[in-house]
Order: C-alpha cells, then sequence, then structure tokens
C-alpha cells in the first residue's frame, strides 16, 4: 500500500512540475528549512524597459550668411549659451557705409518729393483760375509719383542692407551648449564654403532634451492607451543613482519592418545636465499602476520543463504550484494565474525540496551591508 501511495504521489501534475532531483518522497531528514514569503496584493506599476540614446531636441549648426572677416569671438569652446546671446561678430564696415549712402538718398528723395508736390498744388491752381494747361498738370503729377517710386526703391534698398548688417552679429538662436568653435577672430568666412570650416560652431540643446528608444511592437496598442489618459512617465537610468524623469513626447509613425519595433521619443527635463547628447541610458516607460498585483520575490520563482512554479507552505508543508509569471522588475514578479493573496511562499531553501515535503521556516538572514564605492580618478 506504502508503495502504490508513493507512485501516484510521484505521477501526479504537481510532482511532474519539479526537476527530477525535487521528485521522490518527503525529506527523511526531518524538516527542510525555509524562508518564506507571505503574498500581499499590492499596487505594482506596468514597466517596461528598453536601452534608449539621448538626442539634443535642437542641433544647430551656426553658419555664415555674408562673406567677412570674424571680427570677434564672444563665446568659448564649451560654454552654455542663451538664446540670443551674440556668439560672433563680423567686419560690418562696407554695409554701415552703404547704410549711410541709403540715407543720405532718402533725405534727397524726400526733399525731391515734397518740391514735386508743390508744383502739382501750383499747377492745380493755375489750371483753376485758366492760367495754366493740363498738359503742365499732368506733368507735375508724374514727377509727383516718379518721386515717390524712388523714394520707396531707396527704402527697401535700406531695408535690405539693415537686414544684412543684422548678418554681422550671429546670435545663439537656441539656449544650450556649444561645442567646438572652428574659425577664430580674423578669419574670413565664406557663404559658399563647404568645407568643415564653414560651420562656426553647434549649438546642442540640452534642456529639455529628448530620450529615443525602440519597443516591441506588440506594445504599441498598450503605449498608445495609456499616451491617451495622459502623461506617461518615464525615466532616464545613468546608474542605480543617477535617475532623471520625463514624459513621453511621441511615438514616430511607423513600425521599422526589419526589427519589429516603434521608435519612441521622451522629453526630458535636463537643467542639471545629467543627460548628453549621444549617451546610452537605461529607460523605464510606466504604462499605468496594477492595483491589486500579486507580487512574489522572484527568487521564489523556479523553472522546470513544465514552466514557472513556486513552493506554496500550507500547514506546515510544500506544496508545488505551477504560475504564470506577467513581468519581473526591480527584484519582483508578478504573478498573473496560480497564486492567490494571502499565501505564504517559499523564497530560500527550495534546494532540498520536493512536493509533499515537511518544512522549518526560519527567519531571513540579515542583509550584508555593501561596501563603499571606490572612489573615481
Amino acid at each position: 500500500m506504502l508503495a502504490k501511495a508513493a507512485e501516484q504521489a510521484q505521477s501526479s501534475p504537481a510532482a511532474m512540475a519539479q526537476p527530477q532531483g525535487r521528485r521522490g518522497r518527503a525529506n527523511p531528514g526531518g524538516p527542510v528549512p525555509v524562508v518564506i514569503a507571505k503574498i500581499a496584493q499590492k499596487p505594482m506599476p506596468v514597466v517596461v524597459d528598453a536601452v534608449g540614446t539621448v538626442q539634443a531636441i535642437a542641433s544647430i549648426q551656426i553658419k555664415p550668411r555674408i562673406d567677412s572677416q570674424i571680427m570677434k569671438v564672444h563665446v568659448e569652446e564649451g560654454a552654455l549659451v542663451k538664446e540670443g546671446e551674440l556668439l560672433f561678430e563680423l567686419d560690418s564696415r562696407t554695409l554701415r557705409a552703404q547704410l549711410g549712402q541709403i540715407e543720405a538718398q532718402i533725405r534727397k528723395d524726400q526733399a525731391q518729393l515734397v518740391q514735386a508736390r508743390r508744383d502739382h498744388q501750383r499747377y492745380e491752381d493755375l489750371l483753376s483760375k485758366n492760367a495754366g494747361t493740363v498738359v503742365q498738370r499732368d506733368n507735375a503729377l508724374t514727377s509727383v509719383k516718379a518721386a515717390e517710386a524712388q523714394l520707396e526703391a531707396d527704402e527697401a534698398a535700406k531695408a535690405s542692407v539693415t537686414t544684412l548688417l543684422t548678418y554681422t552679429e550671429i546670435k545663439a538662436p537656441v539656449s544650450g551648449r556649444i561645442g567646438s568653435i572652428s574659425s577664430k577672430a580674423g578669419a574670413v568666412v565664406r557663404v559658399g564654403d563647404n568645407s568643415l570650416a564653414s560651420t562656426l560652431a553647434t549649438i546642442n540643446q540640452v534642456d529639455p532634451i529628448f530620450v529615443s528608444f525602440a519597443i516591441p511592437q506588440v506594445l504599441l496598442p498598450d503605449l498608445r492607451a495609456a499616451m491617451a489618459k495622459g502623461p506617461v512617465k518615464v525615466t532616464a537610468i545613468v546608474d542605480e543613482t543617477k535617475k532623471q524623469s520625463g514624459a513621453m513626447a511621441f511615438i514616430e509613425n511607423t513600425v521599422d519592418p526589419n526589427t519589429g519595433t516603434v521608435t519612441a521619443k521622451a522629453r526630458i527635463a535636463n537643467a542639471n545636465e545629467l543627460l548628453w547628447p549621444g549617451q546610452f541610458v537605461k529607460v523605464e516607460v510606466i504604462l499605468g499602476i496594477e492595483l491589486e498585483a500579486i507580487a512574489v520575490p522572484s527568487a521564489a520563482v523556479q523553472l522546470s520543463p513544465q514552466g514557472a512554479y513556486v513552493f506554496v507552505i500550507k500547514d506546515g508543508t510544500a506544496e508545488v504550484r505551477q504560475v504564470v509569471v506577467s513581468r519581473t522588475q526591480s527584484g519582483e514578479s508578478v504573478i498573473g494565474k496560480g497564486l492567490a493573496d494571502g499565501e505564504s511562499v517559499v523564497v530560500d531553501g527550495q534546494l532540498r525540496l520536493v512536493n509533499g515535503a515537511a518544512v522549518a521556516v526560519r527567519p531571513p538572514p540579515p542583509e550584508v551591508a555593501k561596501p563603499p564605492a571606490p572612489p573615481r580618478g
């Protein structure tokens, strides 16, 4: 009878869920000491992990818009600049001389226009008294129109030169961090120059900043649904102590057919410049919160050819329970099926356990303090 009962126990589904070494009768040496954890429903974030690349929101190459000579550089390489700050000053003497010449011509046009209008008025008065001719009045009116057109042309020329003068002061189009400055004071710059030296400097906008990452296409509906409800939190992780949080900015409008992924970007505040363009970071996207999740320490979940399983403790006895793991994050596994609130699972001591073995619960070992990180440098 005992042999038959043992054979039935060995052929049960619970026993078959264990590796070959776990099958057999209960430990004859007495209860197996184990550490357990009690399951309690709690809120758990739904997190998607990815690897991202930090990208500047704007990366603008500073180039000259007129042929000139650099008179002065007002910024240092690598400096943090503000929008509208003066960066380079080009030679403006020729343009200022042209502007003065045009302004003088405008004053001349204005005087001639005043005279033409006076003459026109005189011919109008003479014609009303039958002392003048229609031809004289019309010629005077033509002179007025010509003077007005000349004044408009010279004012347009002034606007053109004034615009060119603004090109002699190159200002920062955005706030950001400037890179290497290829041309120094005294260098001649040309609009048609296509060499590397034609770019005076590059400004990268670093606050806020983008983090670009790819997610599997199967998660695209969940991400879009989360974004429809409100801002989706994204955390860029440099290391365990250096993290920066922001929100989803946008999703690319197509899926990459070669990888089956879709590119997404998060906008993250970066006033401390923890994130740097081109840097690789770990990305955590929180799609939502599962309010009543069944979570167990990841150490409790064991694997076998039949799938994941845990040891559940009931009345001092270990029971093998097959489970479905929804996701694993931060050292915890969220169980989608197989466990209930209030049950206890084994987190340490599974090596000697078999289905139906008696257990003795022991306290968890004290945590070992982590040694301080070695100094850098």
